[in-house]
């Protein structure tokens, strides 16, 4: 094998949105584009849009990210889309599991991807929020999430952007563990509210990992969502003016969610190429 064809990486990218507009596409491909041209990485890149079209894409990539979406997590469950999308990671599953298979691969599983892989492995209970999460807040790390590559540059707490109605509580510790899961990070503790906090990443095993909060936000696709006329008067109803311009200046903090912009997932890559250019050459 030559230096550039082990230099070649392909990457599918599973479009949860459904055909409806988005920010969330565009940073995952600008990112990608990015990280190849500083790496000198050869990129193949696929998408696959699973909910409209059904498609997904066959255990030749050897990187997999499945994006956020809109909706319930828990009303799609007998859907085509969602059967087949539950096949597709079990497949992967199988794969990495195969001790003959020595080229693994990486999955990262973003937002509502994460509210499925969380249902779909029977992580901890996917339920409705009591209100609608949106705006940038801190993720509160674990020891595990301290100590994960992905995360790595981060602070603790970190910023990212967090936008559902659902959530991922009370954990299945026995079945997190017989998988060889670790819960990473979780959101941010509310003393004034009863109510548990939710699981905002785990590391399902050493190939999958996935967030609850949006890592490849910018600041842009964040300022663009926040002022278009429905989302303006959905925060300033909810949370009045005065949040809605908080939110507007907290992304020009470069301390917040650009952070993490930078370094979830570029380090997600890195650590999938390290894997596979260890093992081509």
């Amino acid at each position: 094998m030559n230096w550039e064809e082990s230099k070649q990486v392909r990457i599918a990218i599973l479009d949860l949105y459904e055909g409806q507009p988005n920010q969330g596409m565009r940073c995952i491909r600008e990112i990608i584009q990015y990280w190849a041209i500083i790496h000198g990485w050869n990129i193949v890149k696929d998408e696959f849009d699973v909910r409209q079209k059904k498609q997904l894409p066959d255990t030749s990539y050897d990187i997999y990210i499945s994006s956020g979406g809109p909706g319930s997590p828990l009303d799609t469950r007998f859907e085509d889309w969602d059967i087949a999308w539950g096949k597709w990671v079990d497949s992967i599953y199988r794969w990495n599991k195969n001790p003959d298979k020595a080229q693994k691969k990486f999955v990262l599983f973003i937002c509502h991807s994460f509210q499925l892989a969380s249902r779909h492995f029977n992580a901890g209970m996917v339920c409705k929020r009591r209100s609608e999460a949106f705006g940038v807040f801190p993720i509160h790390m674990l020891e595990a999430g301290r100590n994960e590559p992905v995360f790595a540059g981060l602070k603790d707490p970190f910023y990212a952007v967090d936008s559902r109605e659902y959530q991922v509580i009370q954990p299945n510790h026995r079945i997190l563990k017989s998988m060889g899961s670790k819960i990473l990070c979780i959101e941010k503790e509310r003393p004034h509210v009863p109510y548990e906090r939710a699981m905002m990443g785990i590391r399902f095993d050493e190939y999958m990992i996935g967030t609850q909060f949006h890592p490849e936000a910018d600041a842009l696709g964040m300022s663009i969502r926040l002022q278009s006329d429905e989302k303006r008067k959905s925060v300033i109803e909810n949370y009045g003016e005065e949040k809605w311009h908080s939110m507007l200046e907290q992304l020009s903090d470069p301390e917040k969610i650009m952070t993490t912009y930078s370094h979830v997932l570029p380090n997600f890559l890195n650590q999938a190429v390290e894997h596979l250019y260890a093992e081509k050459v």
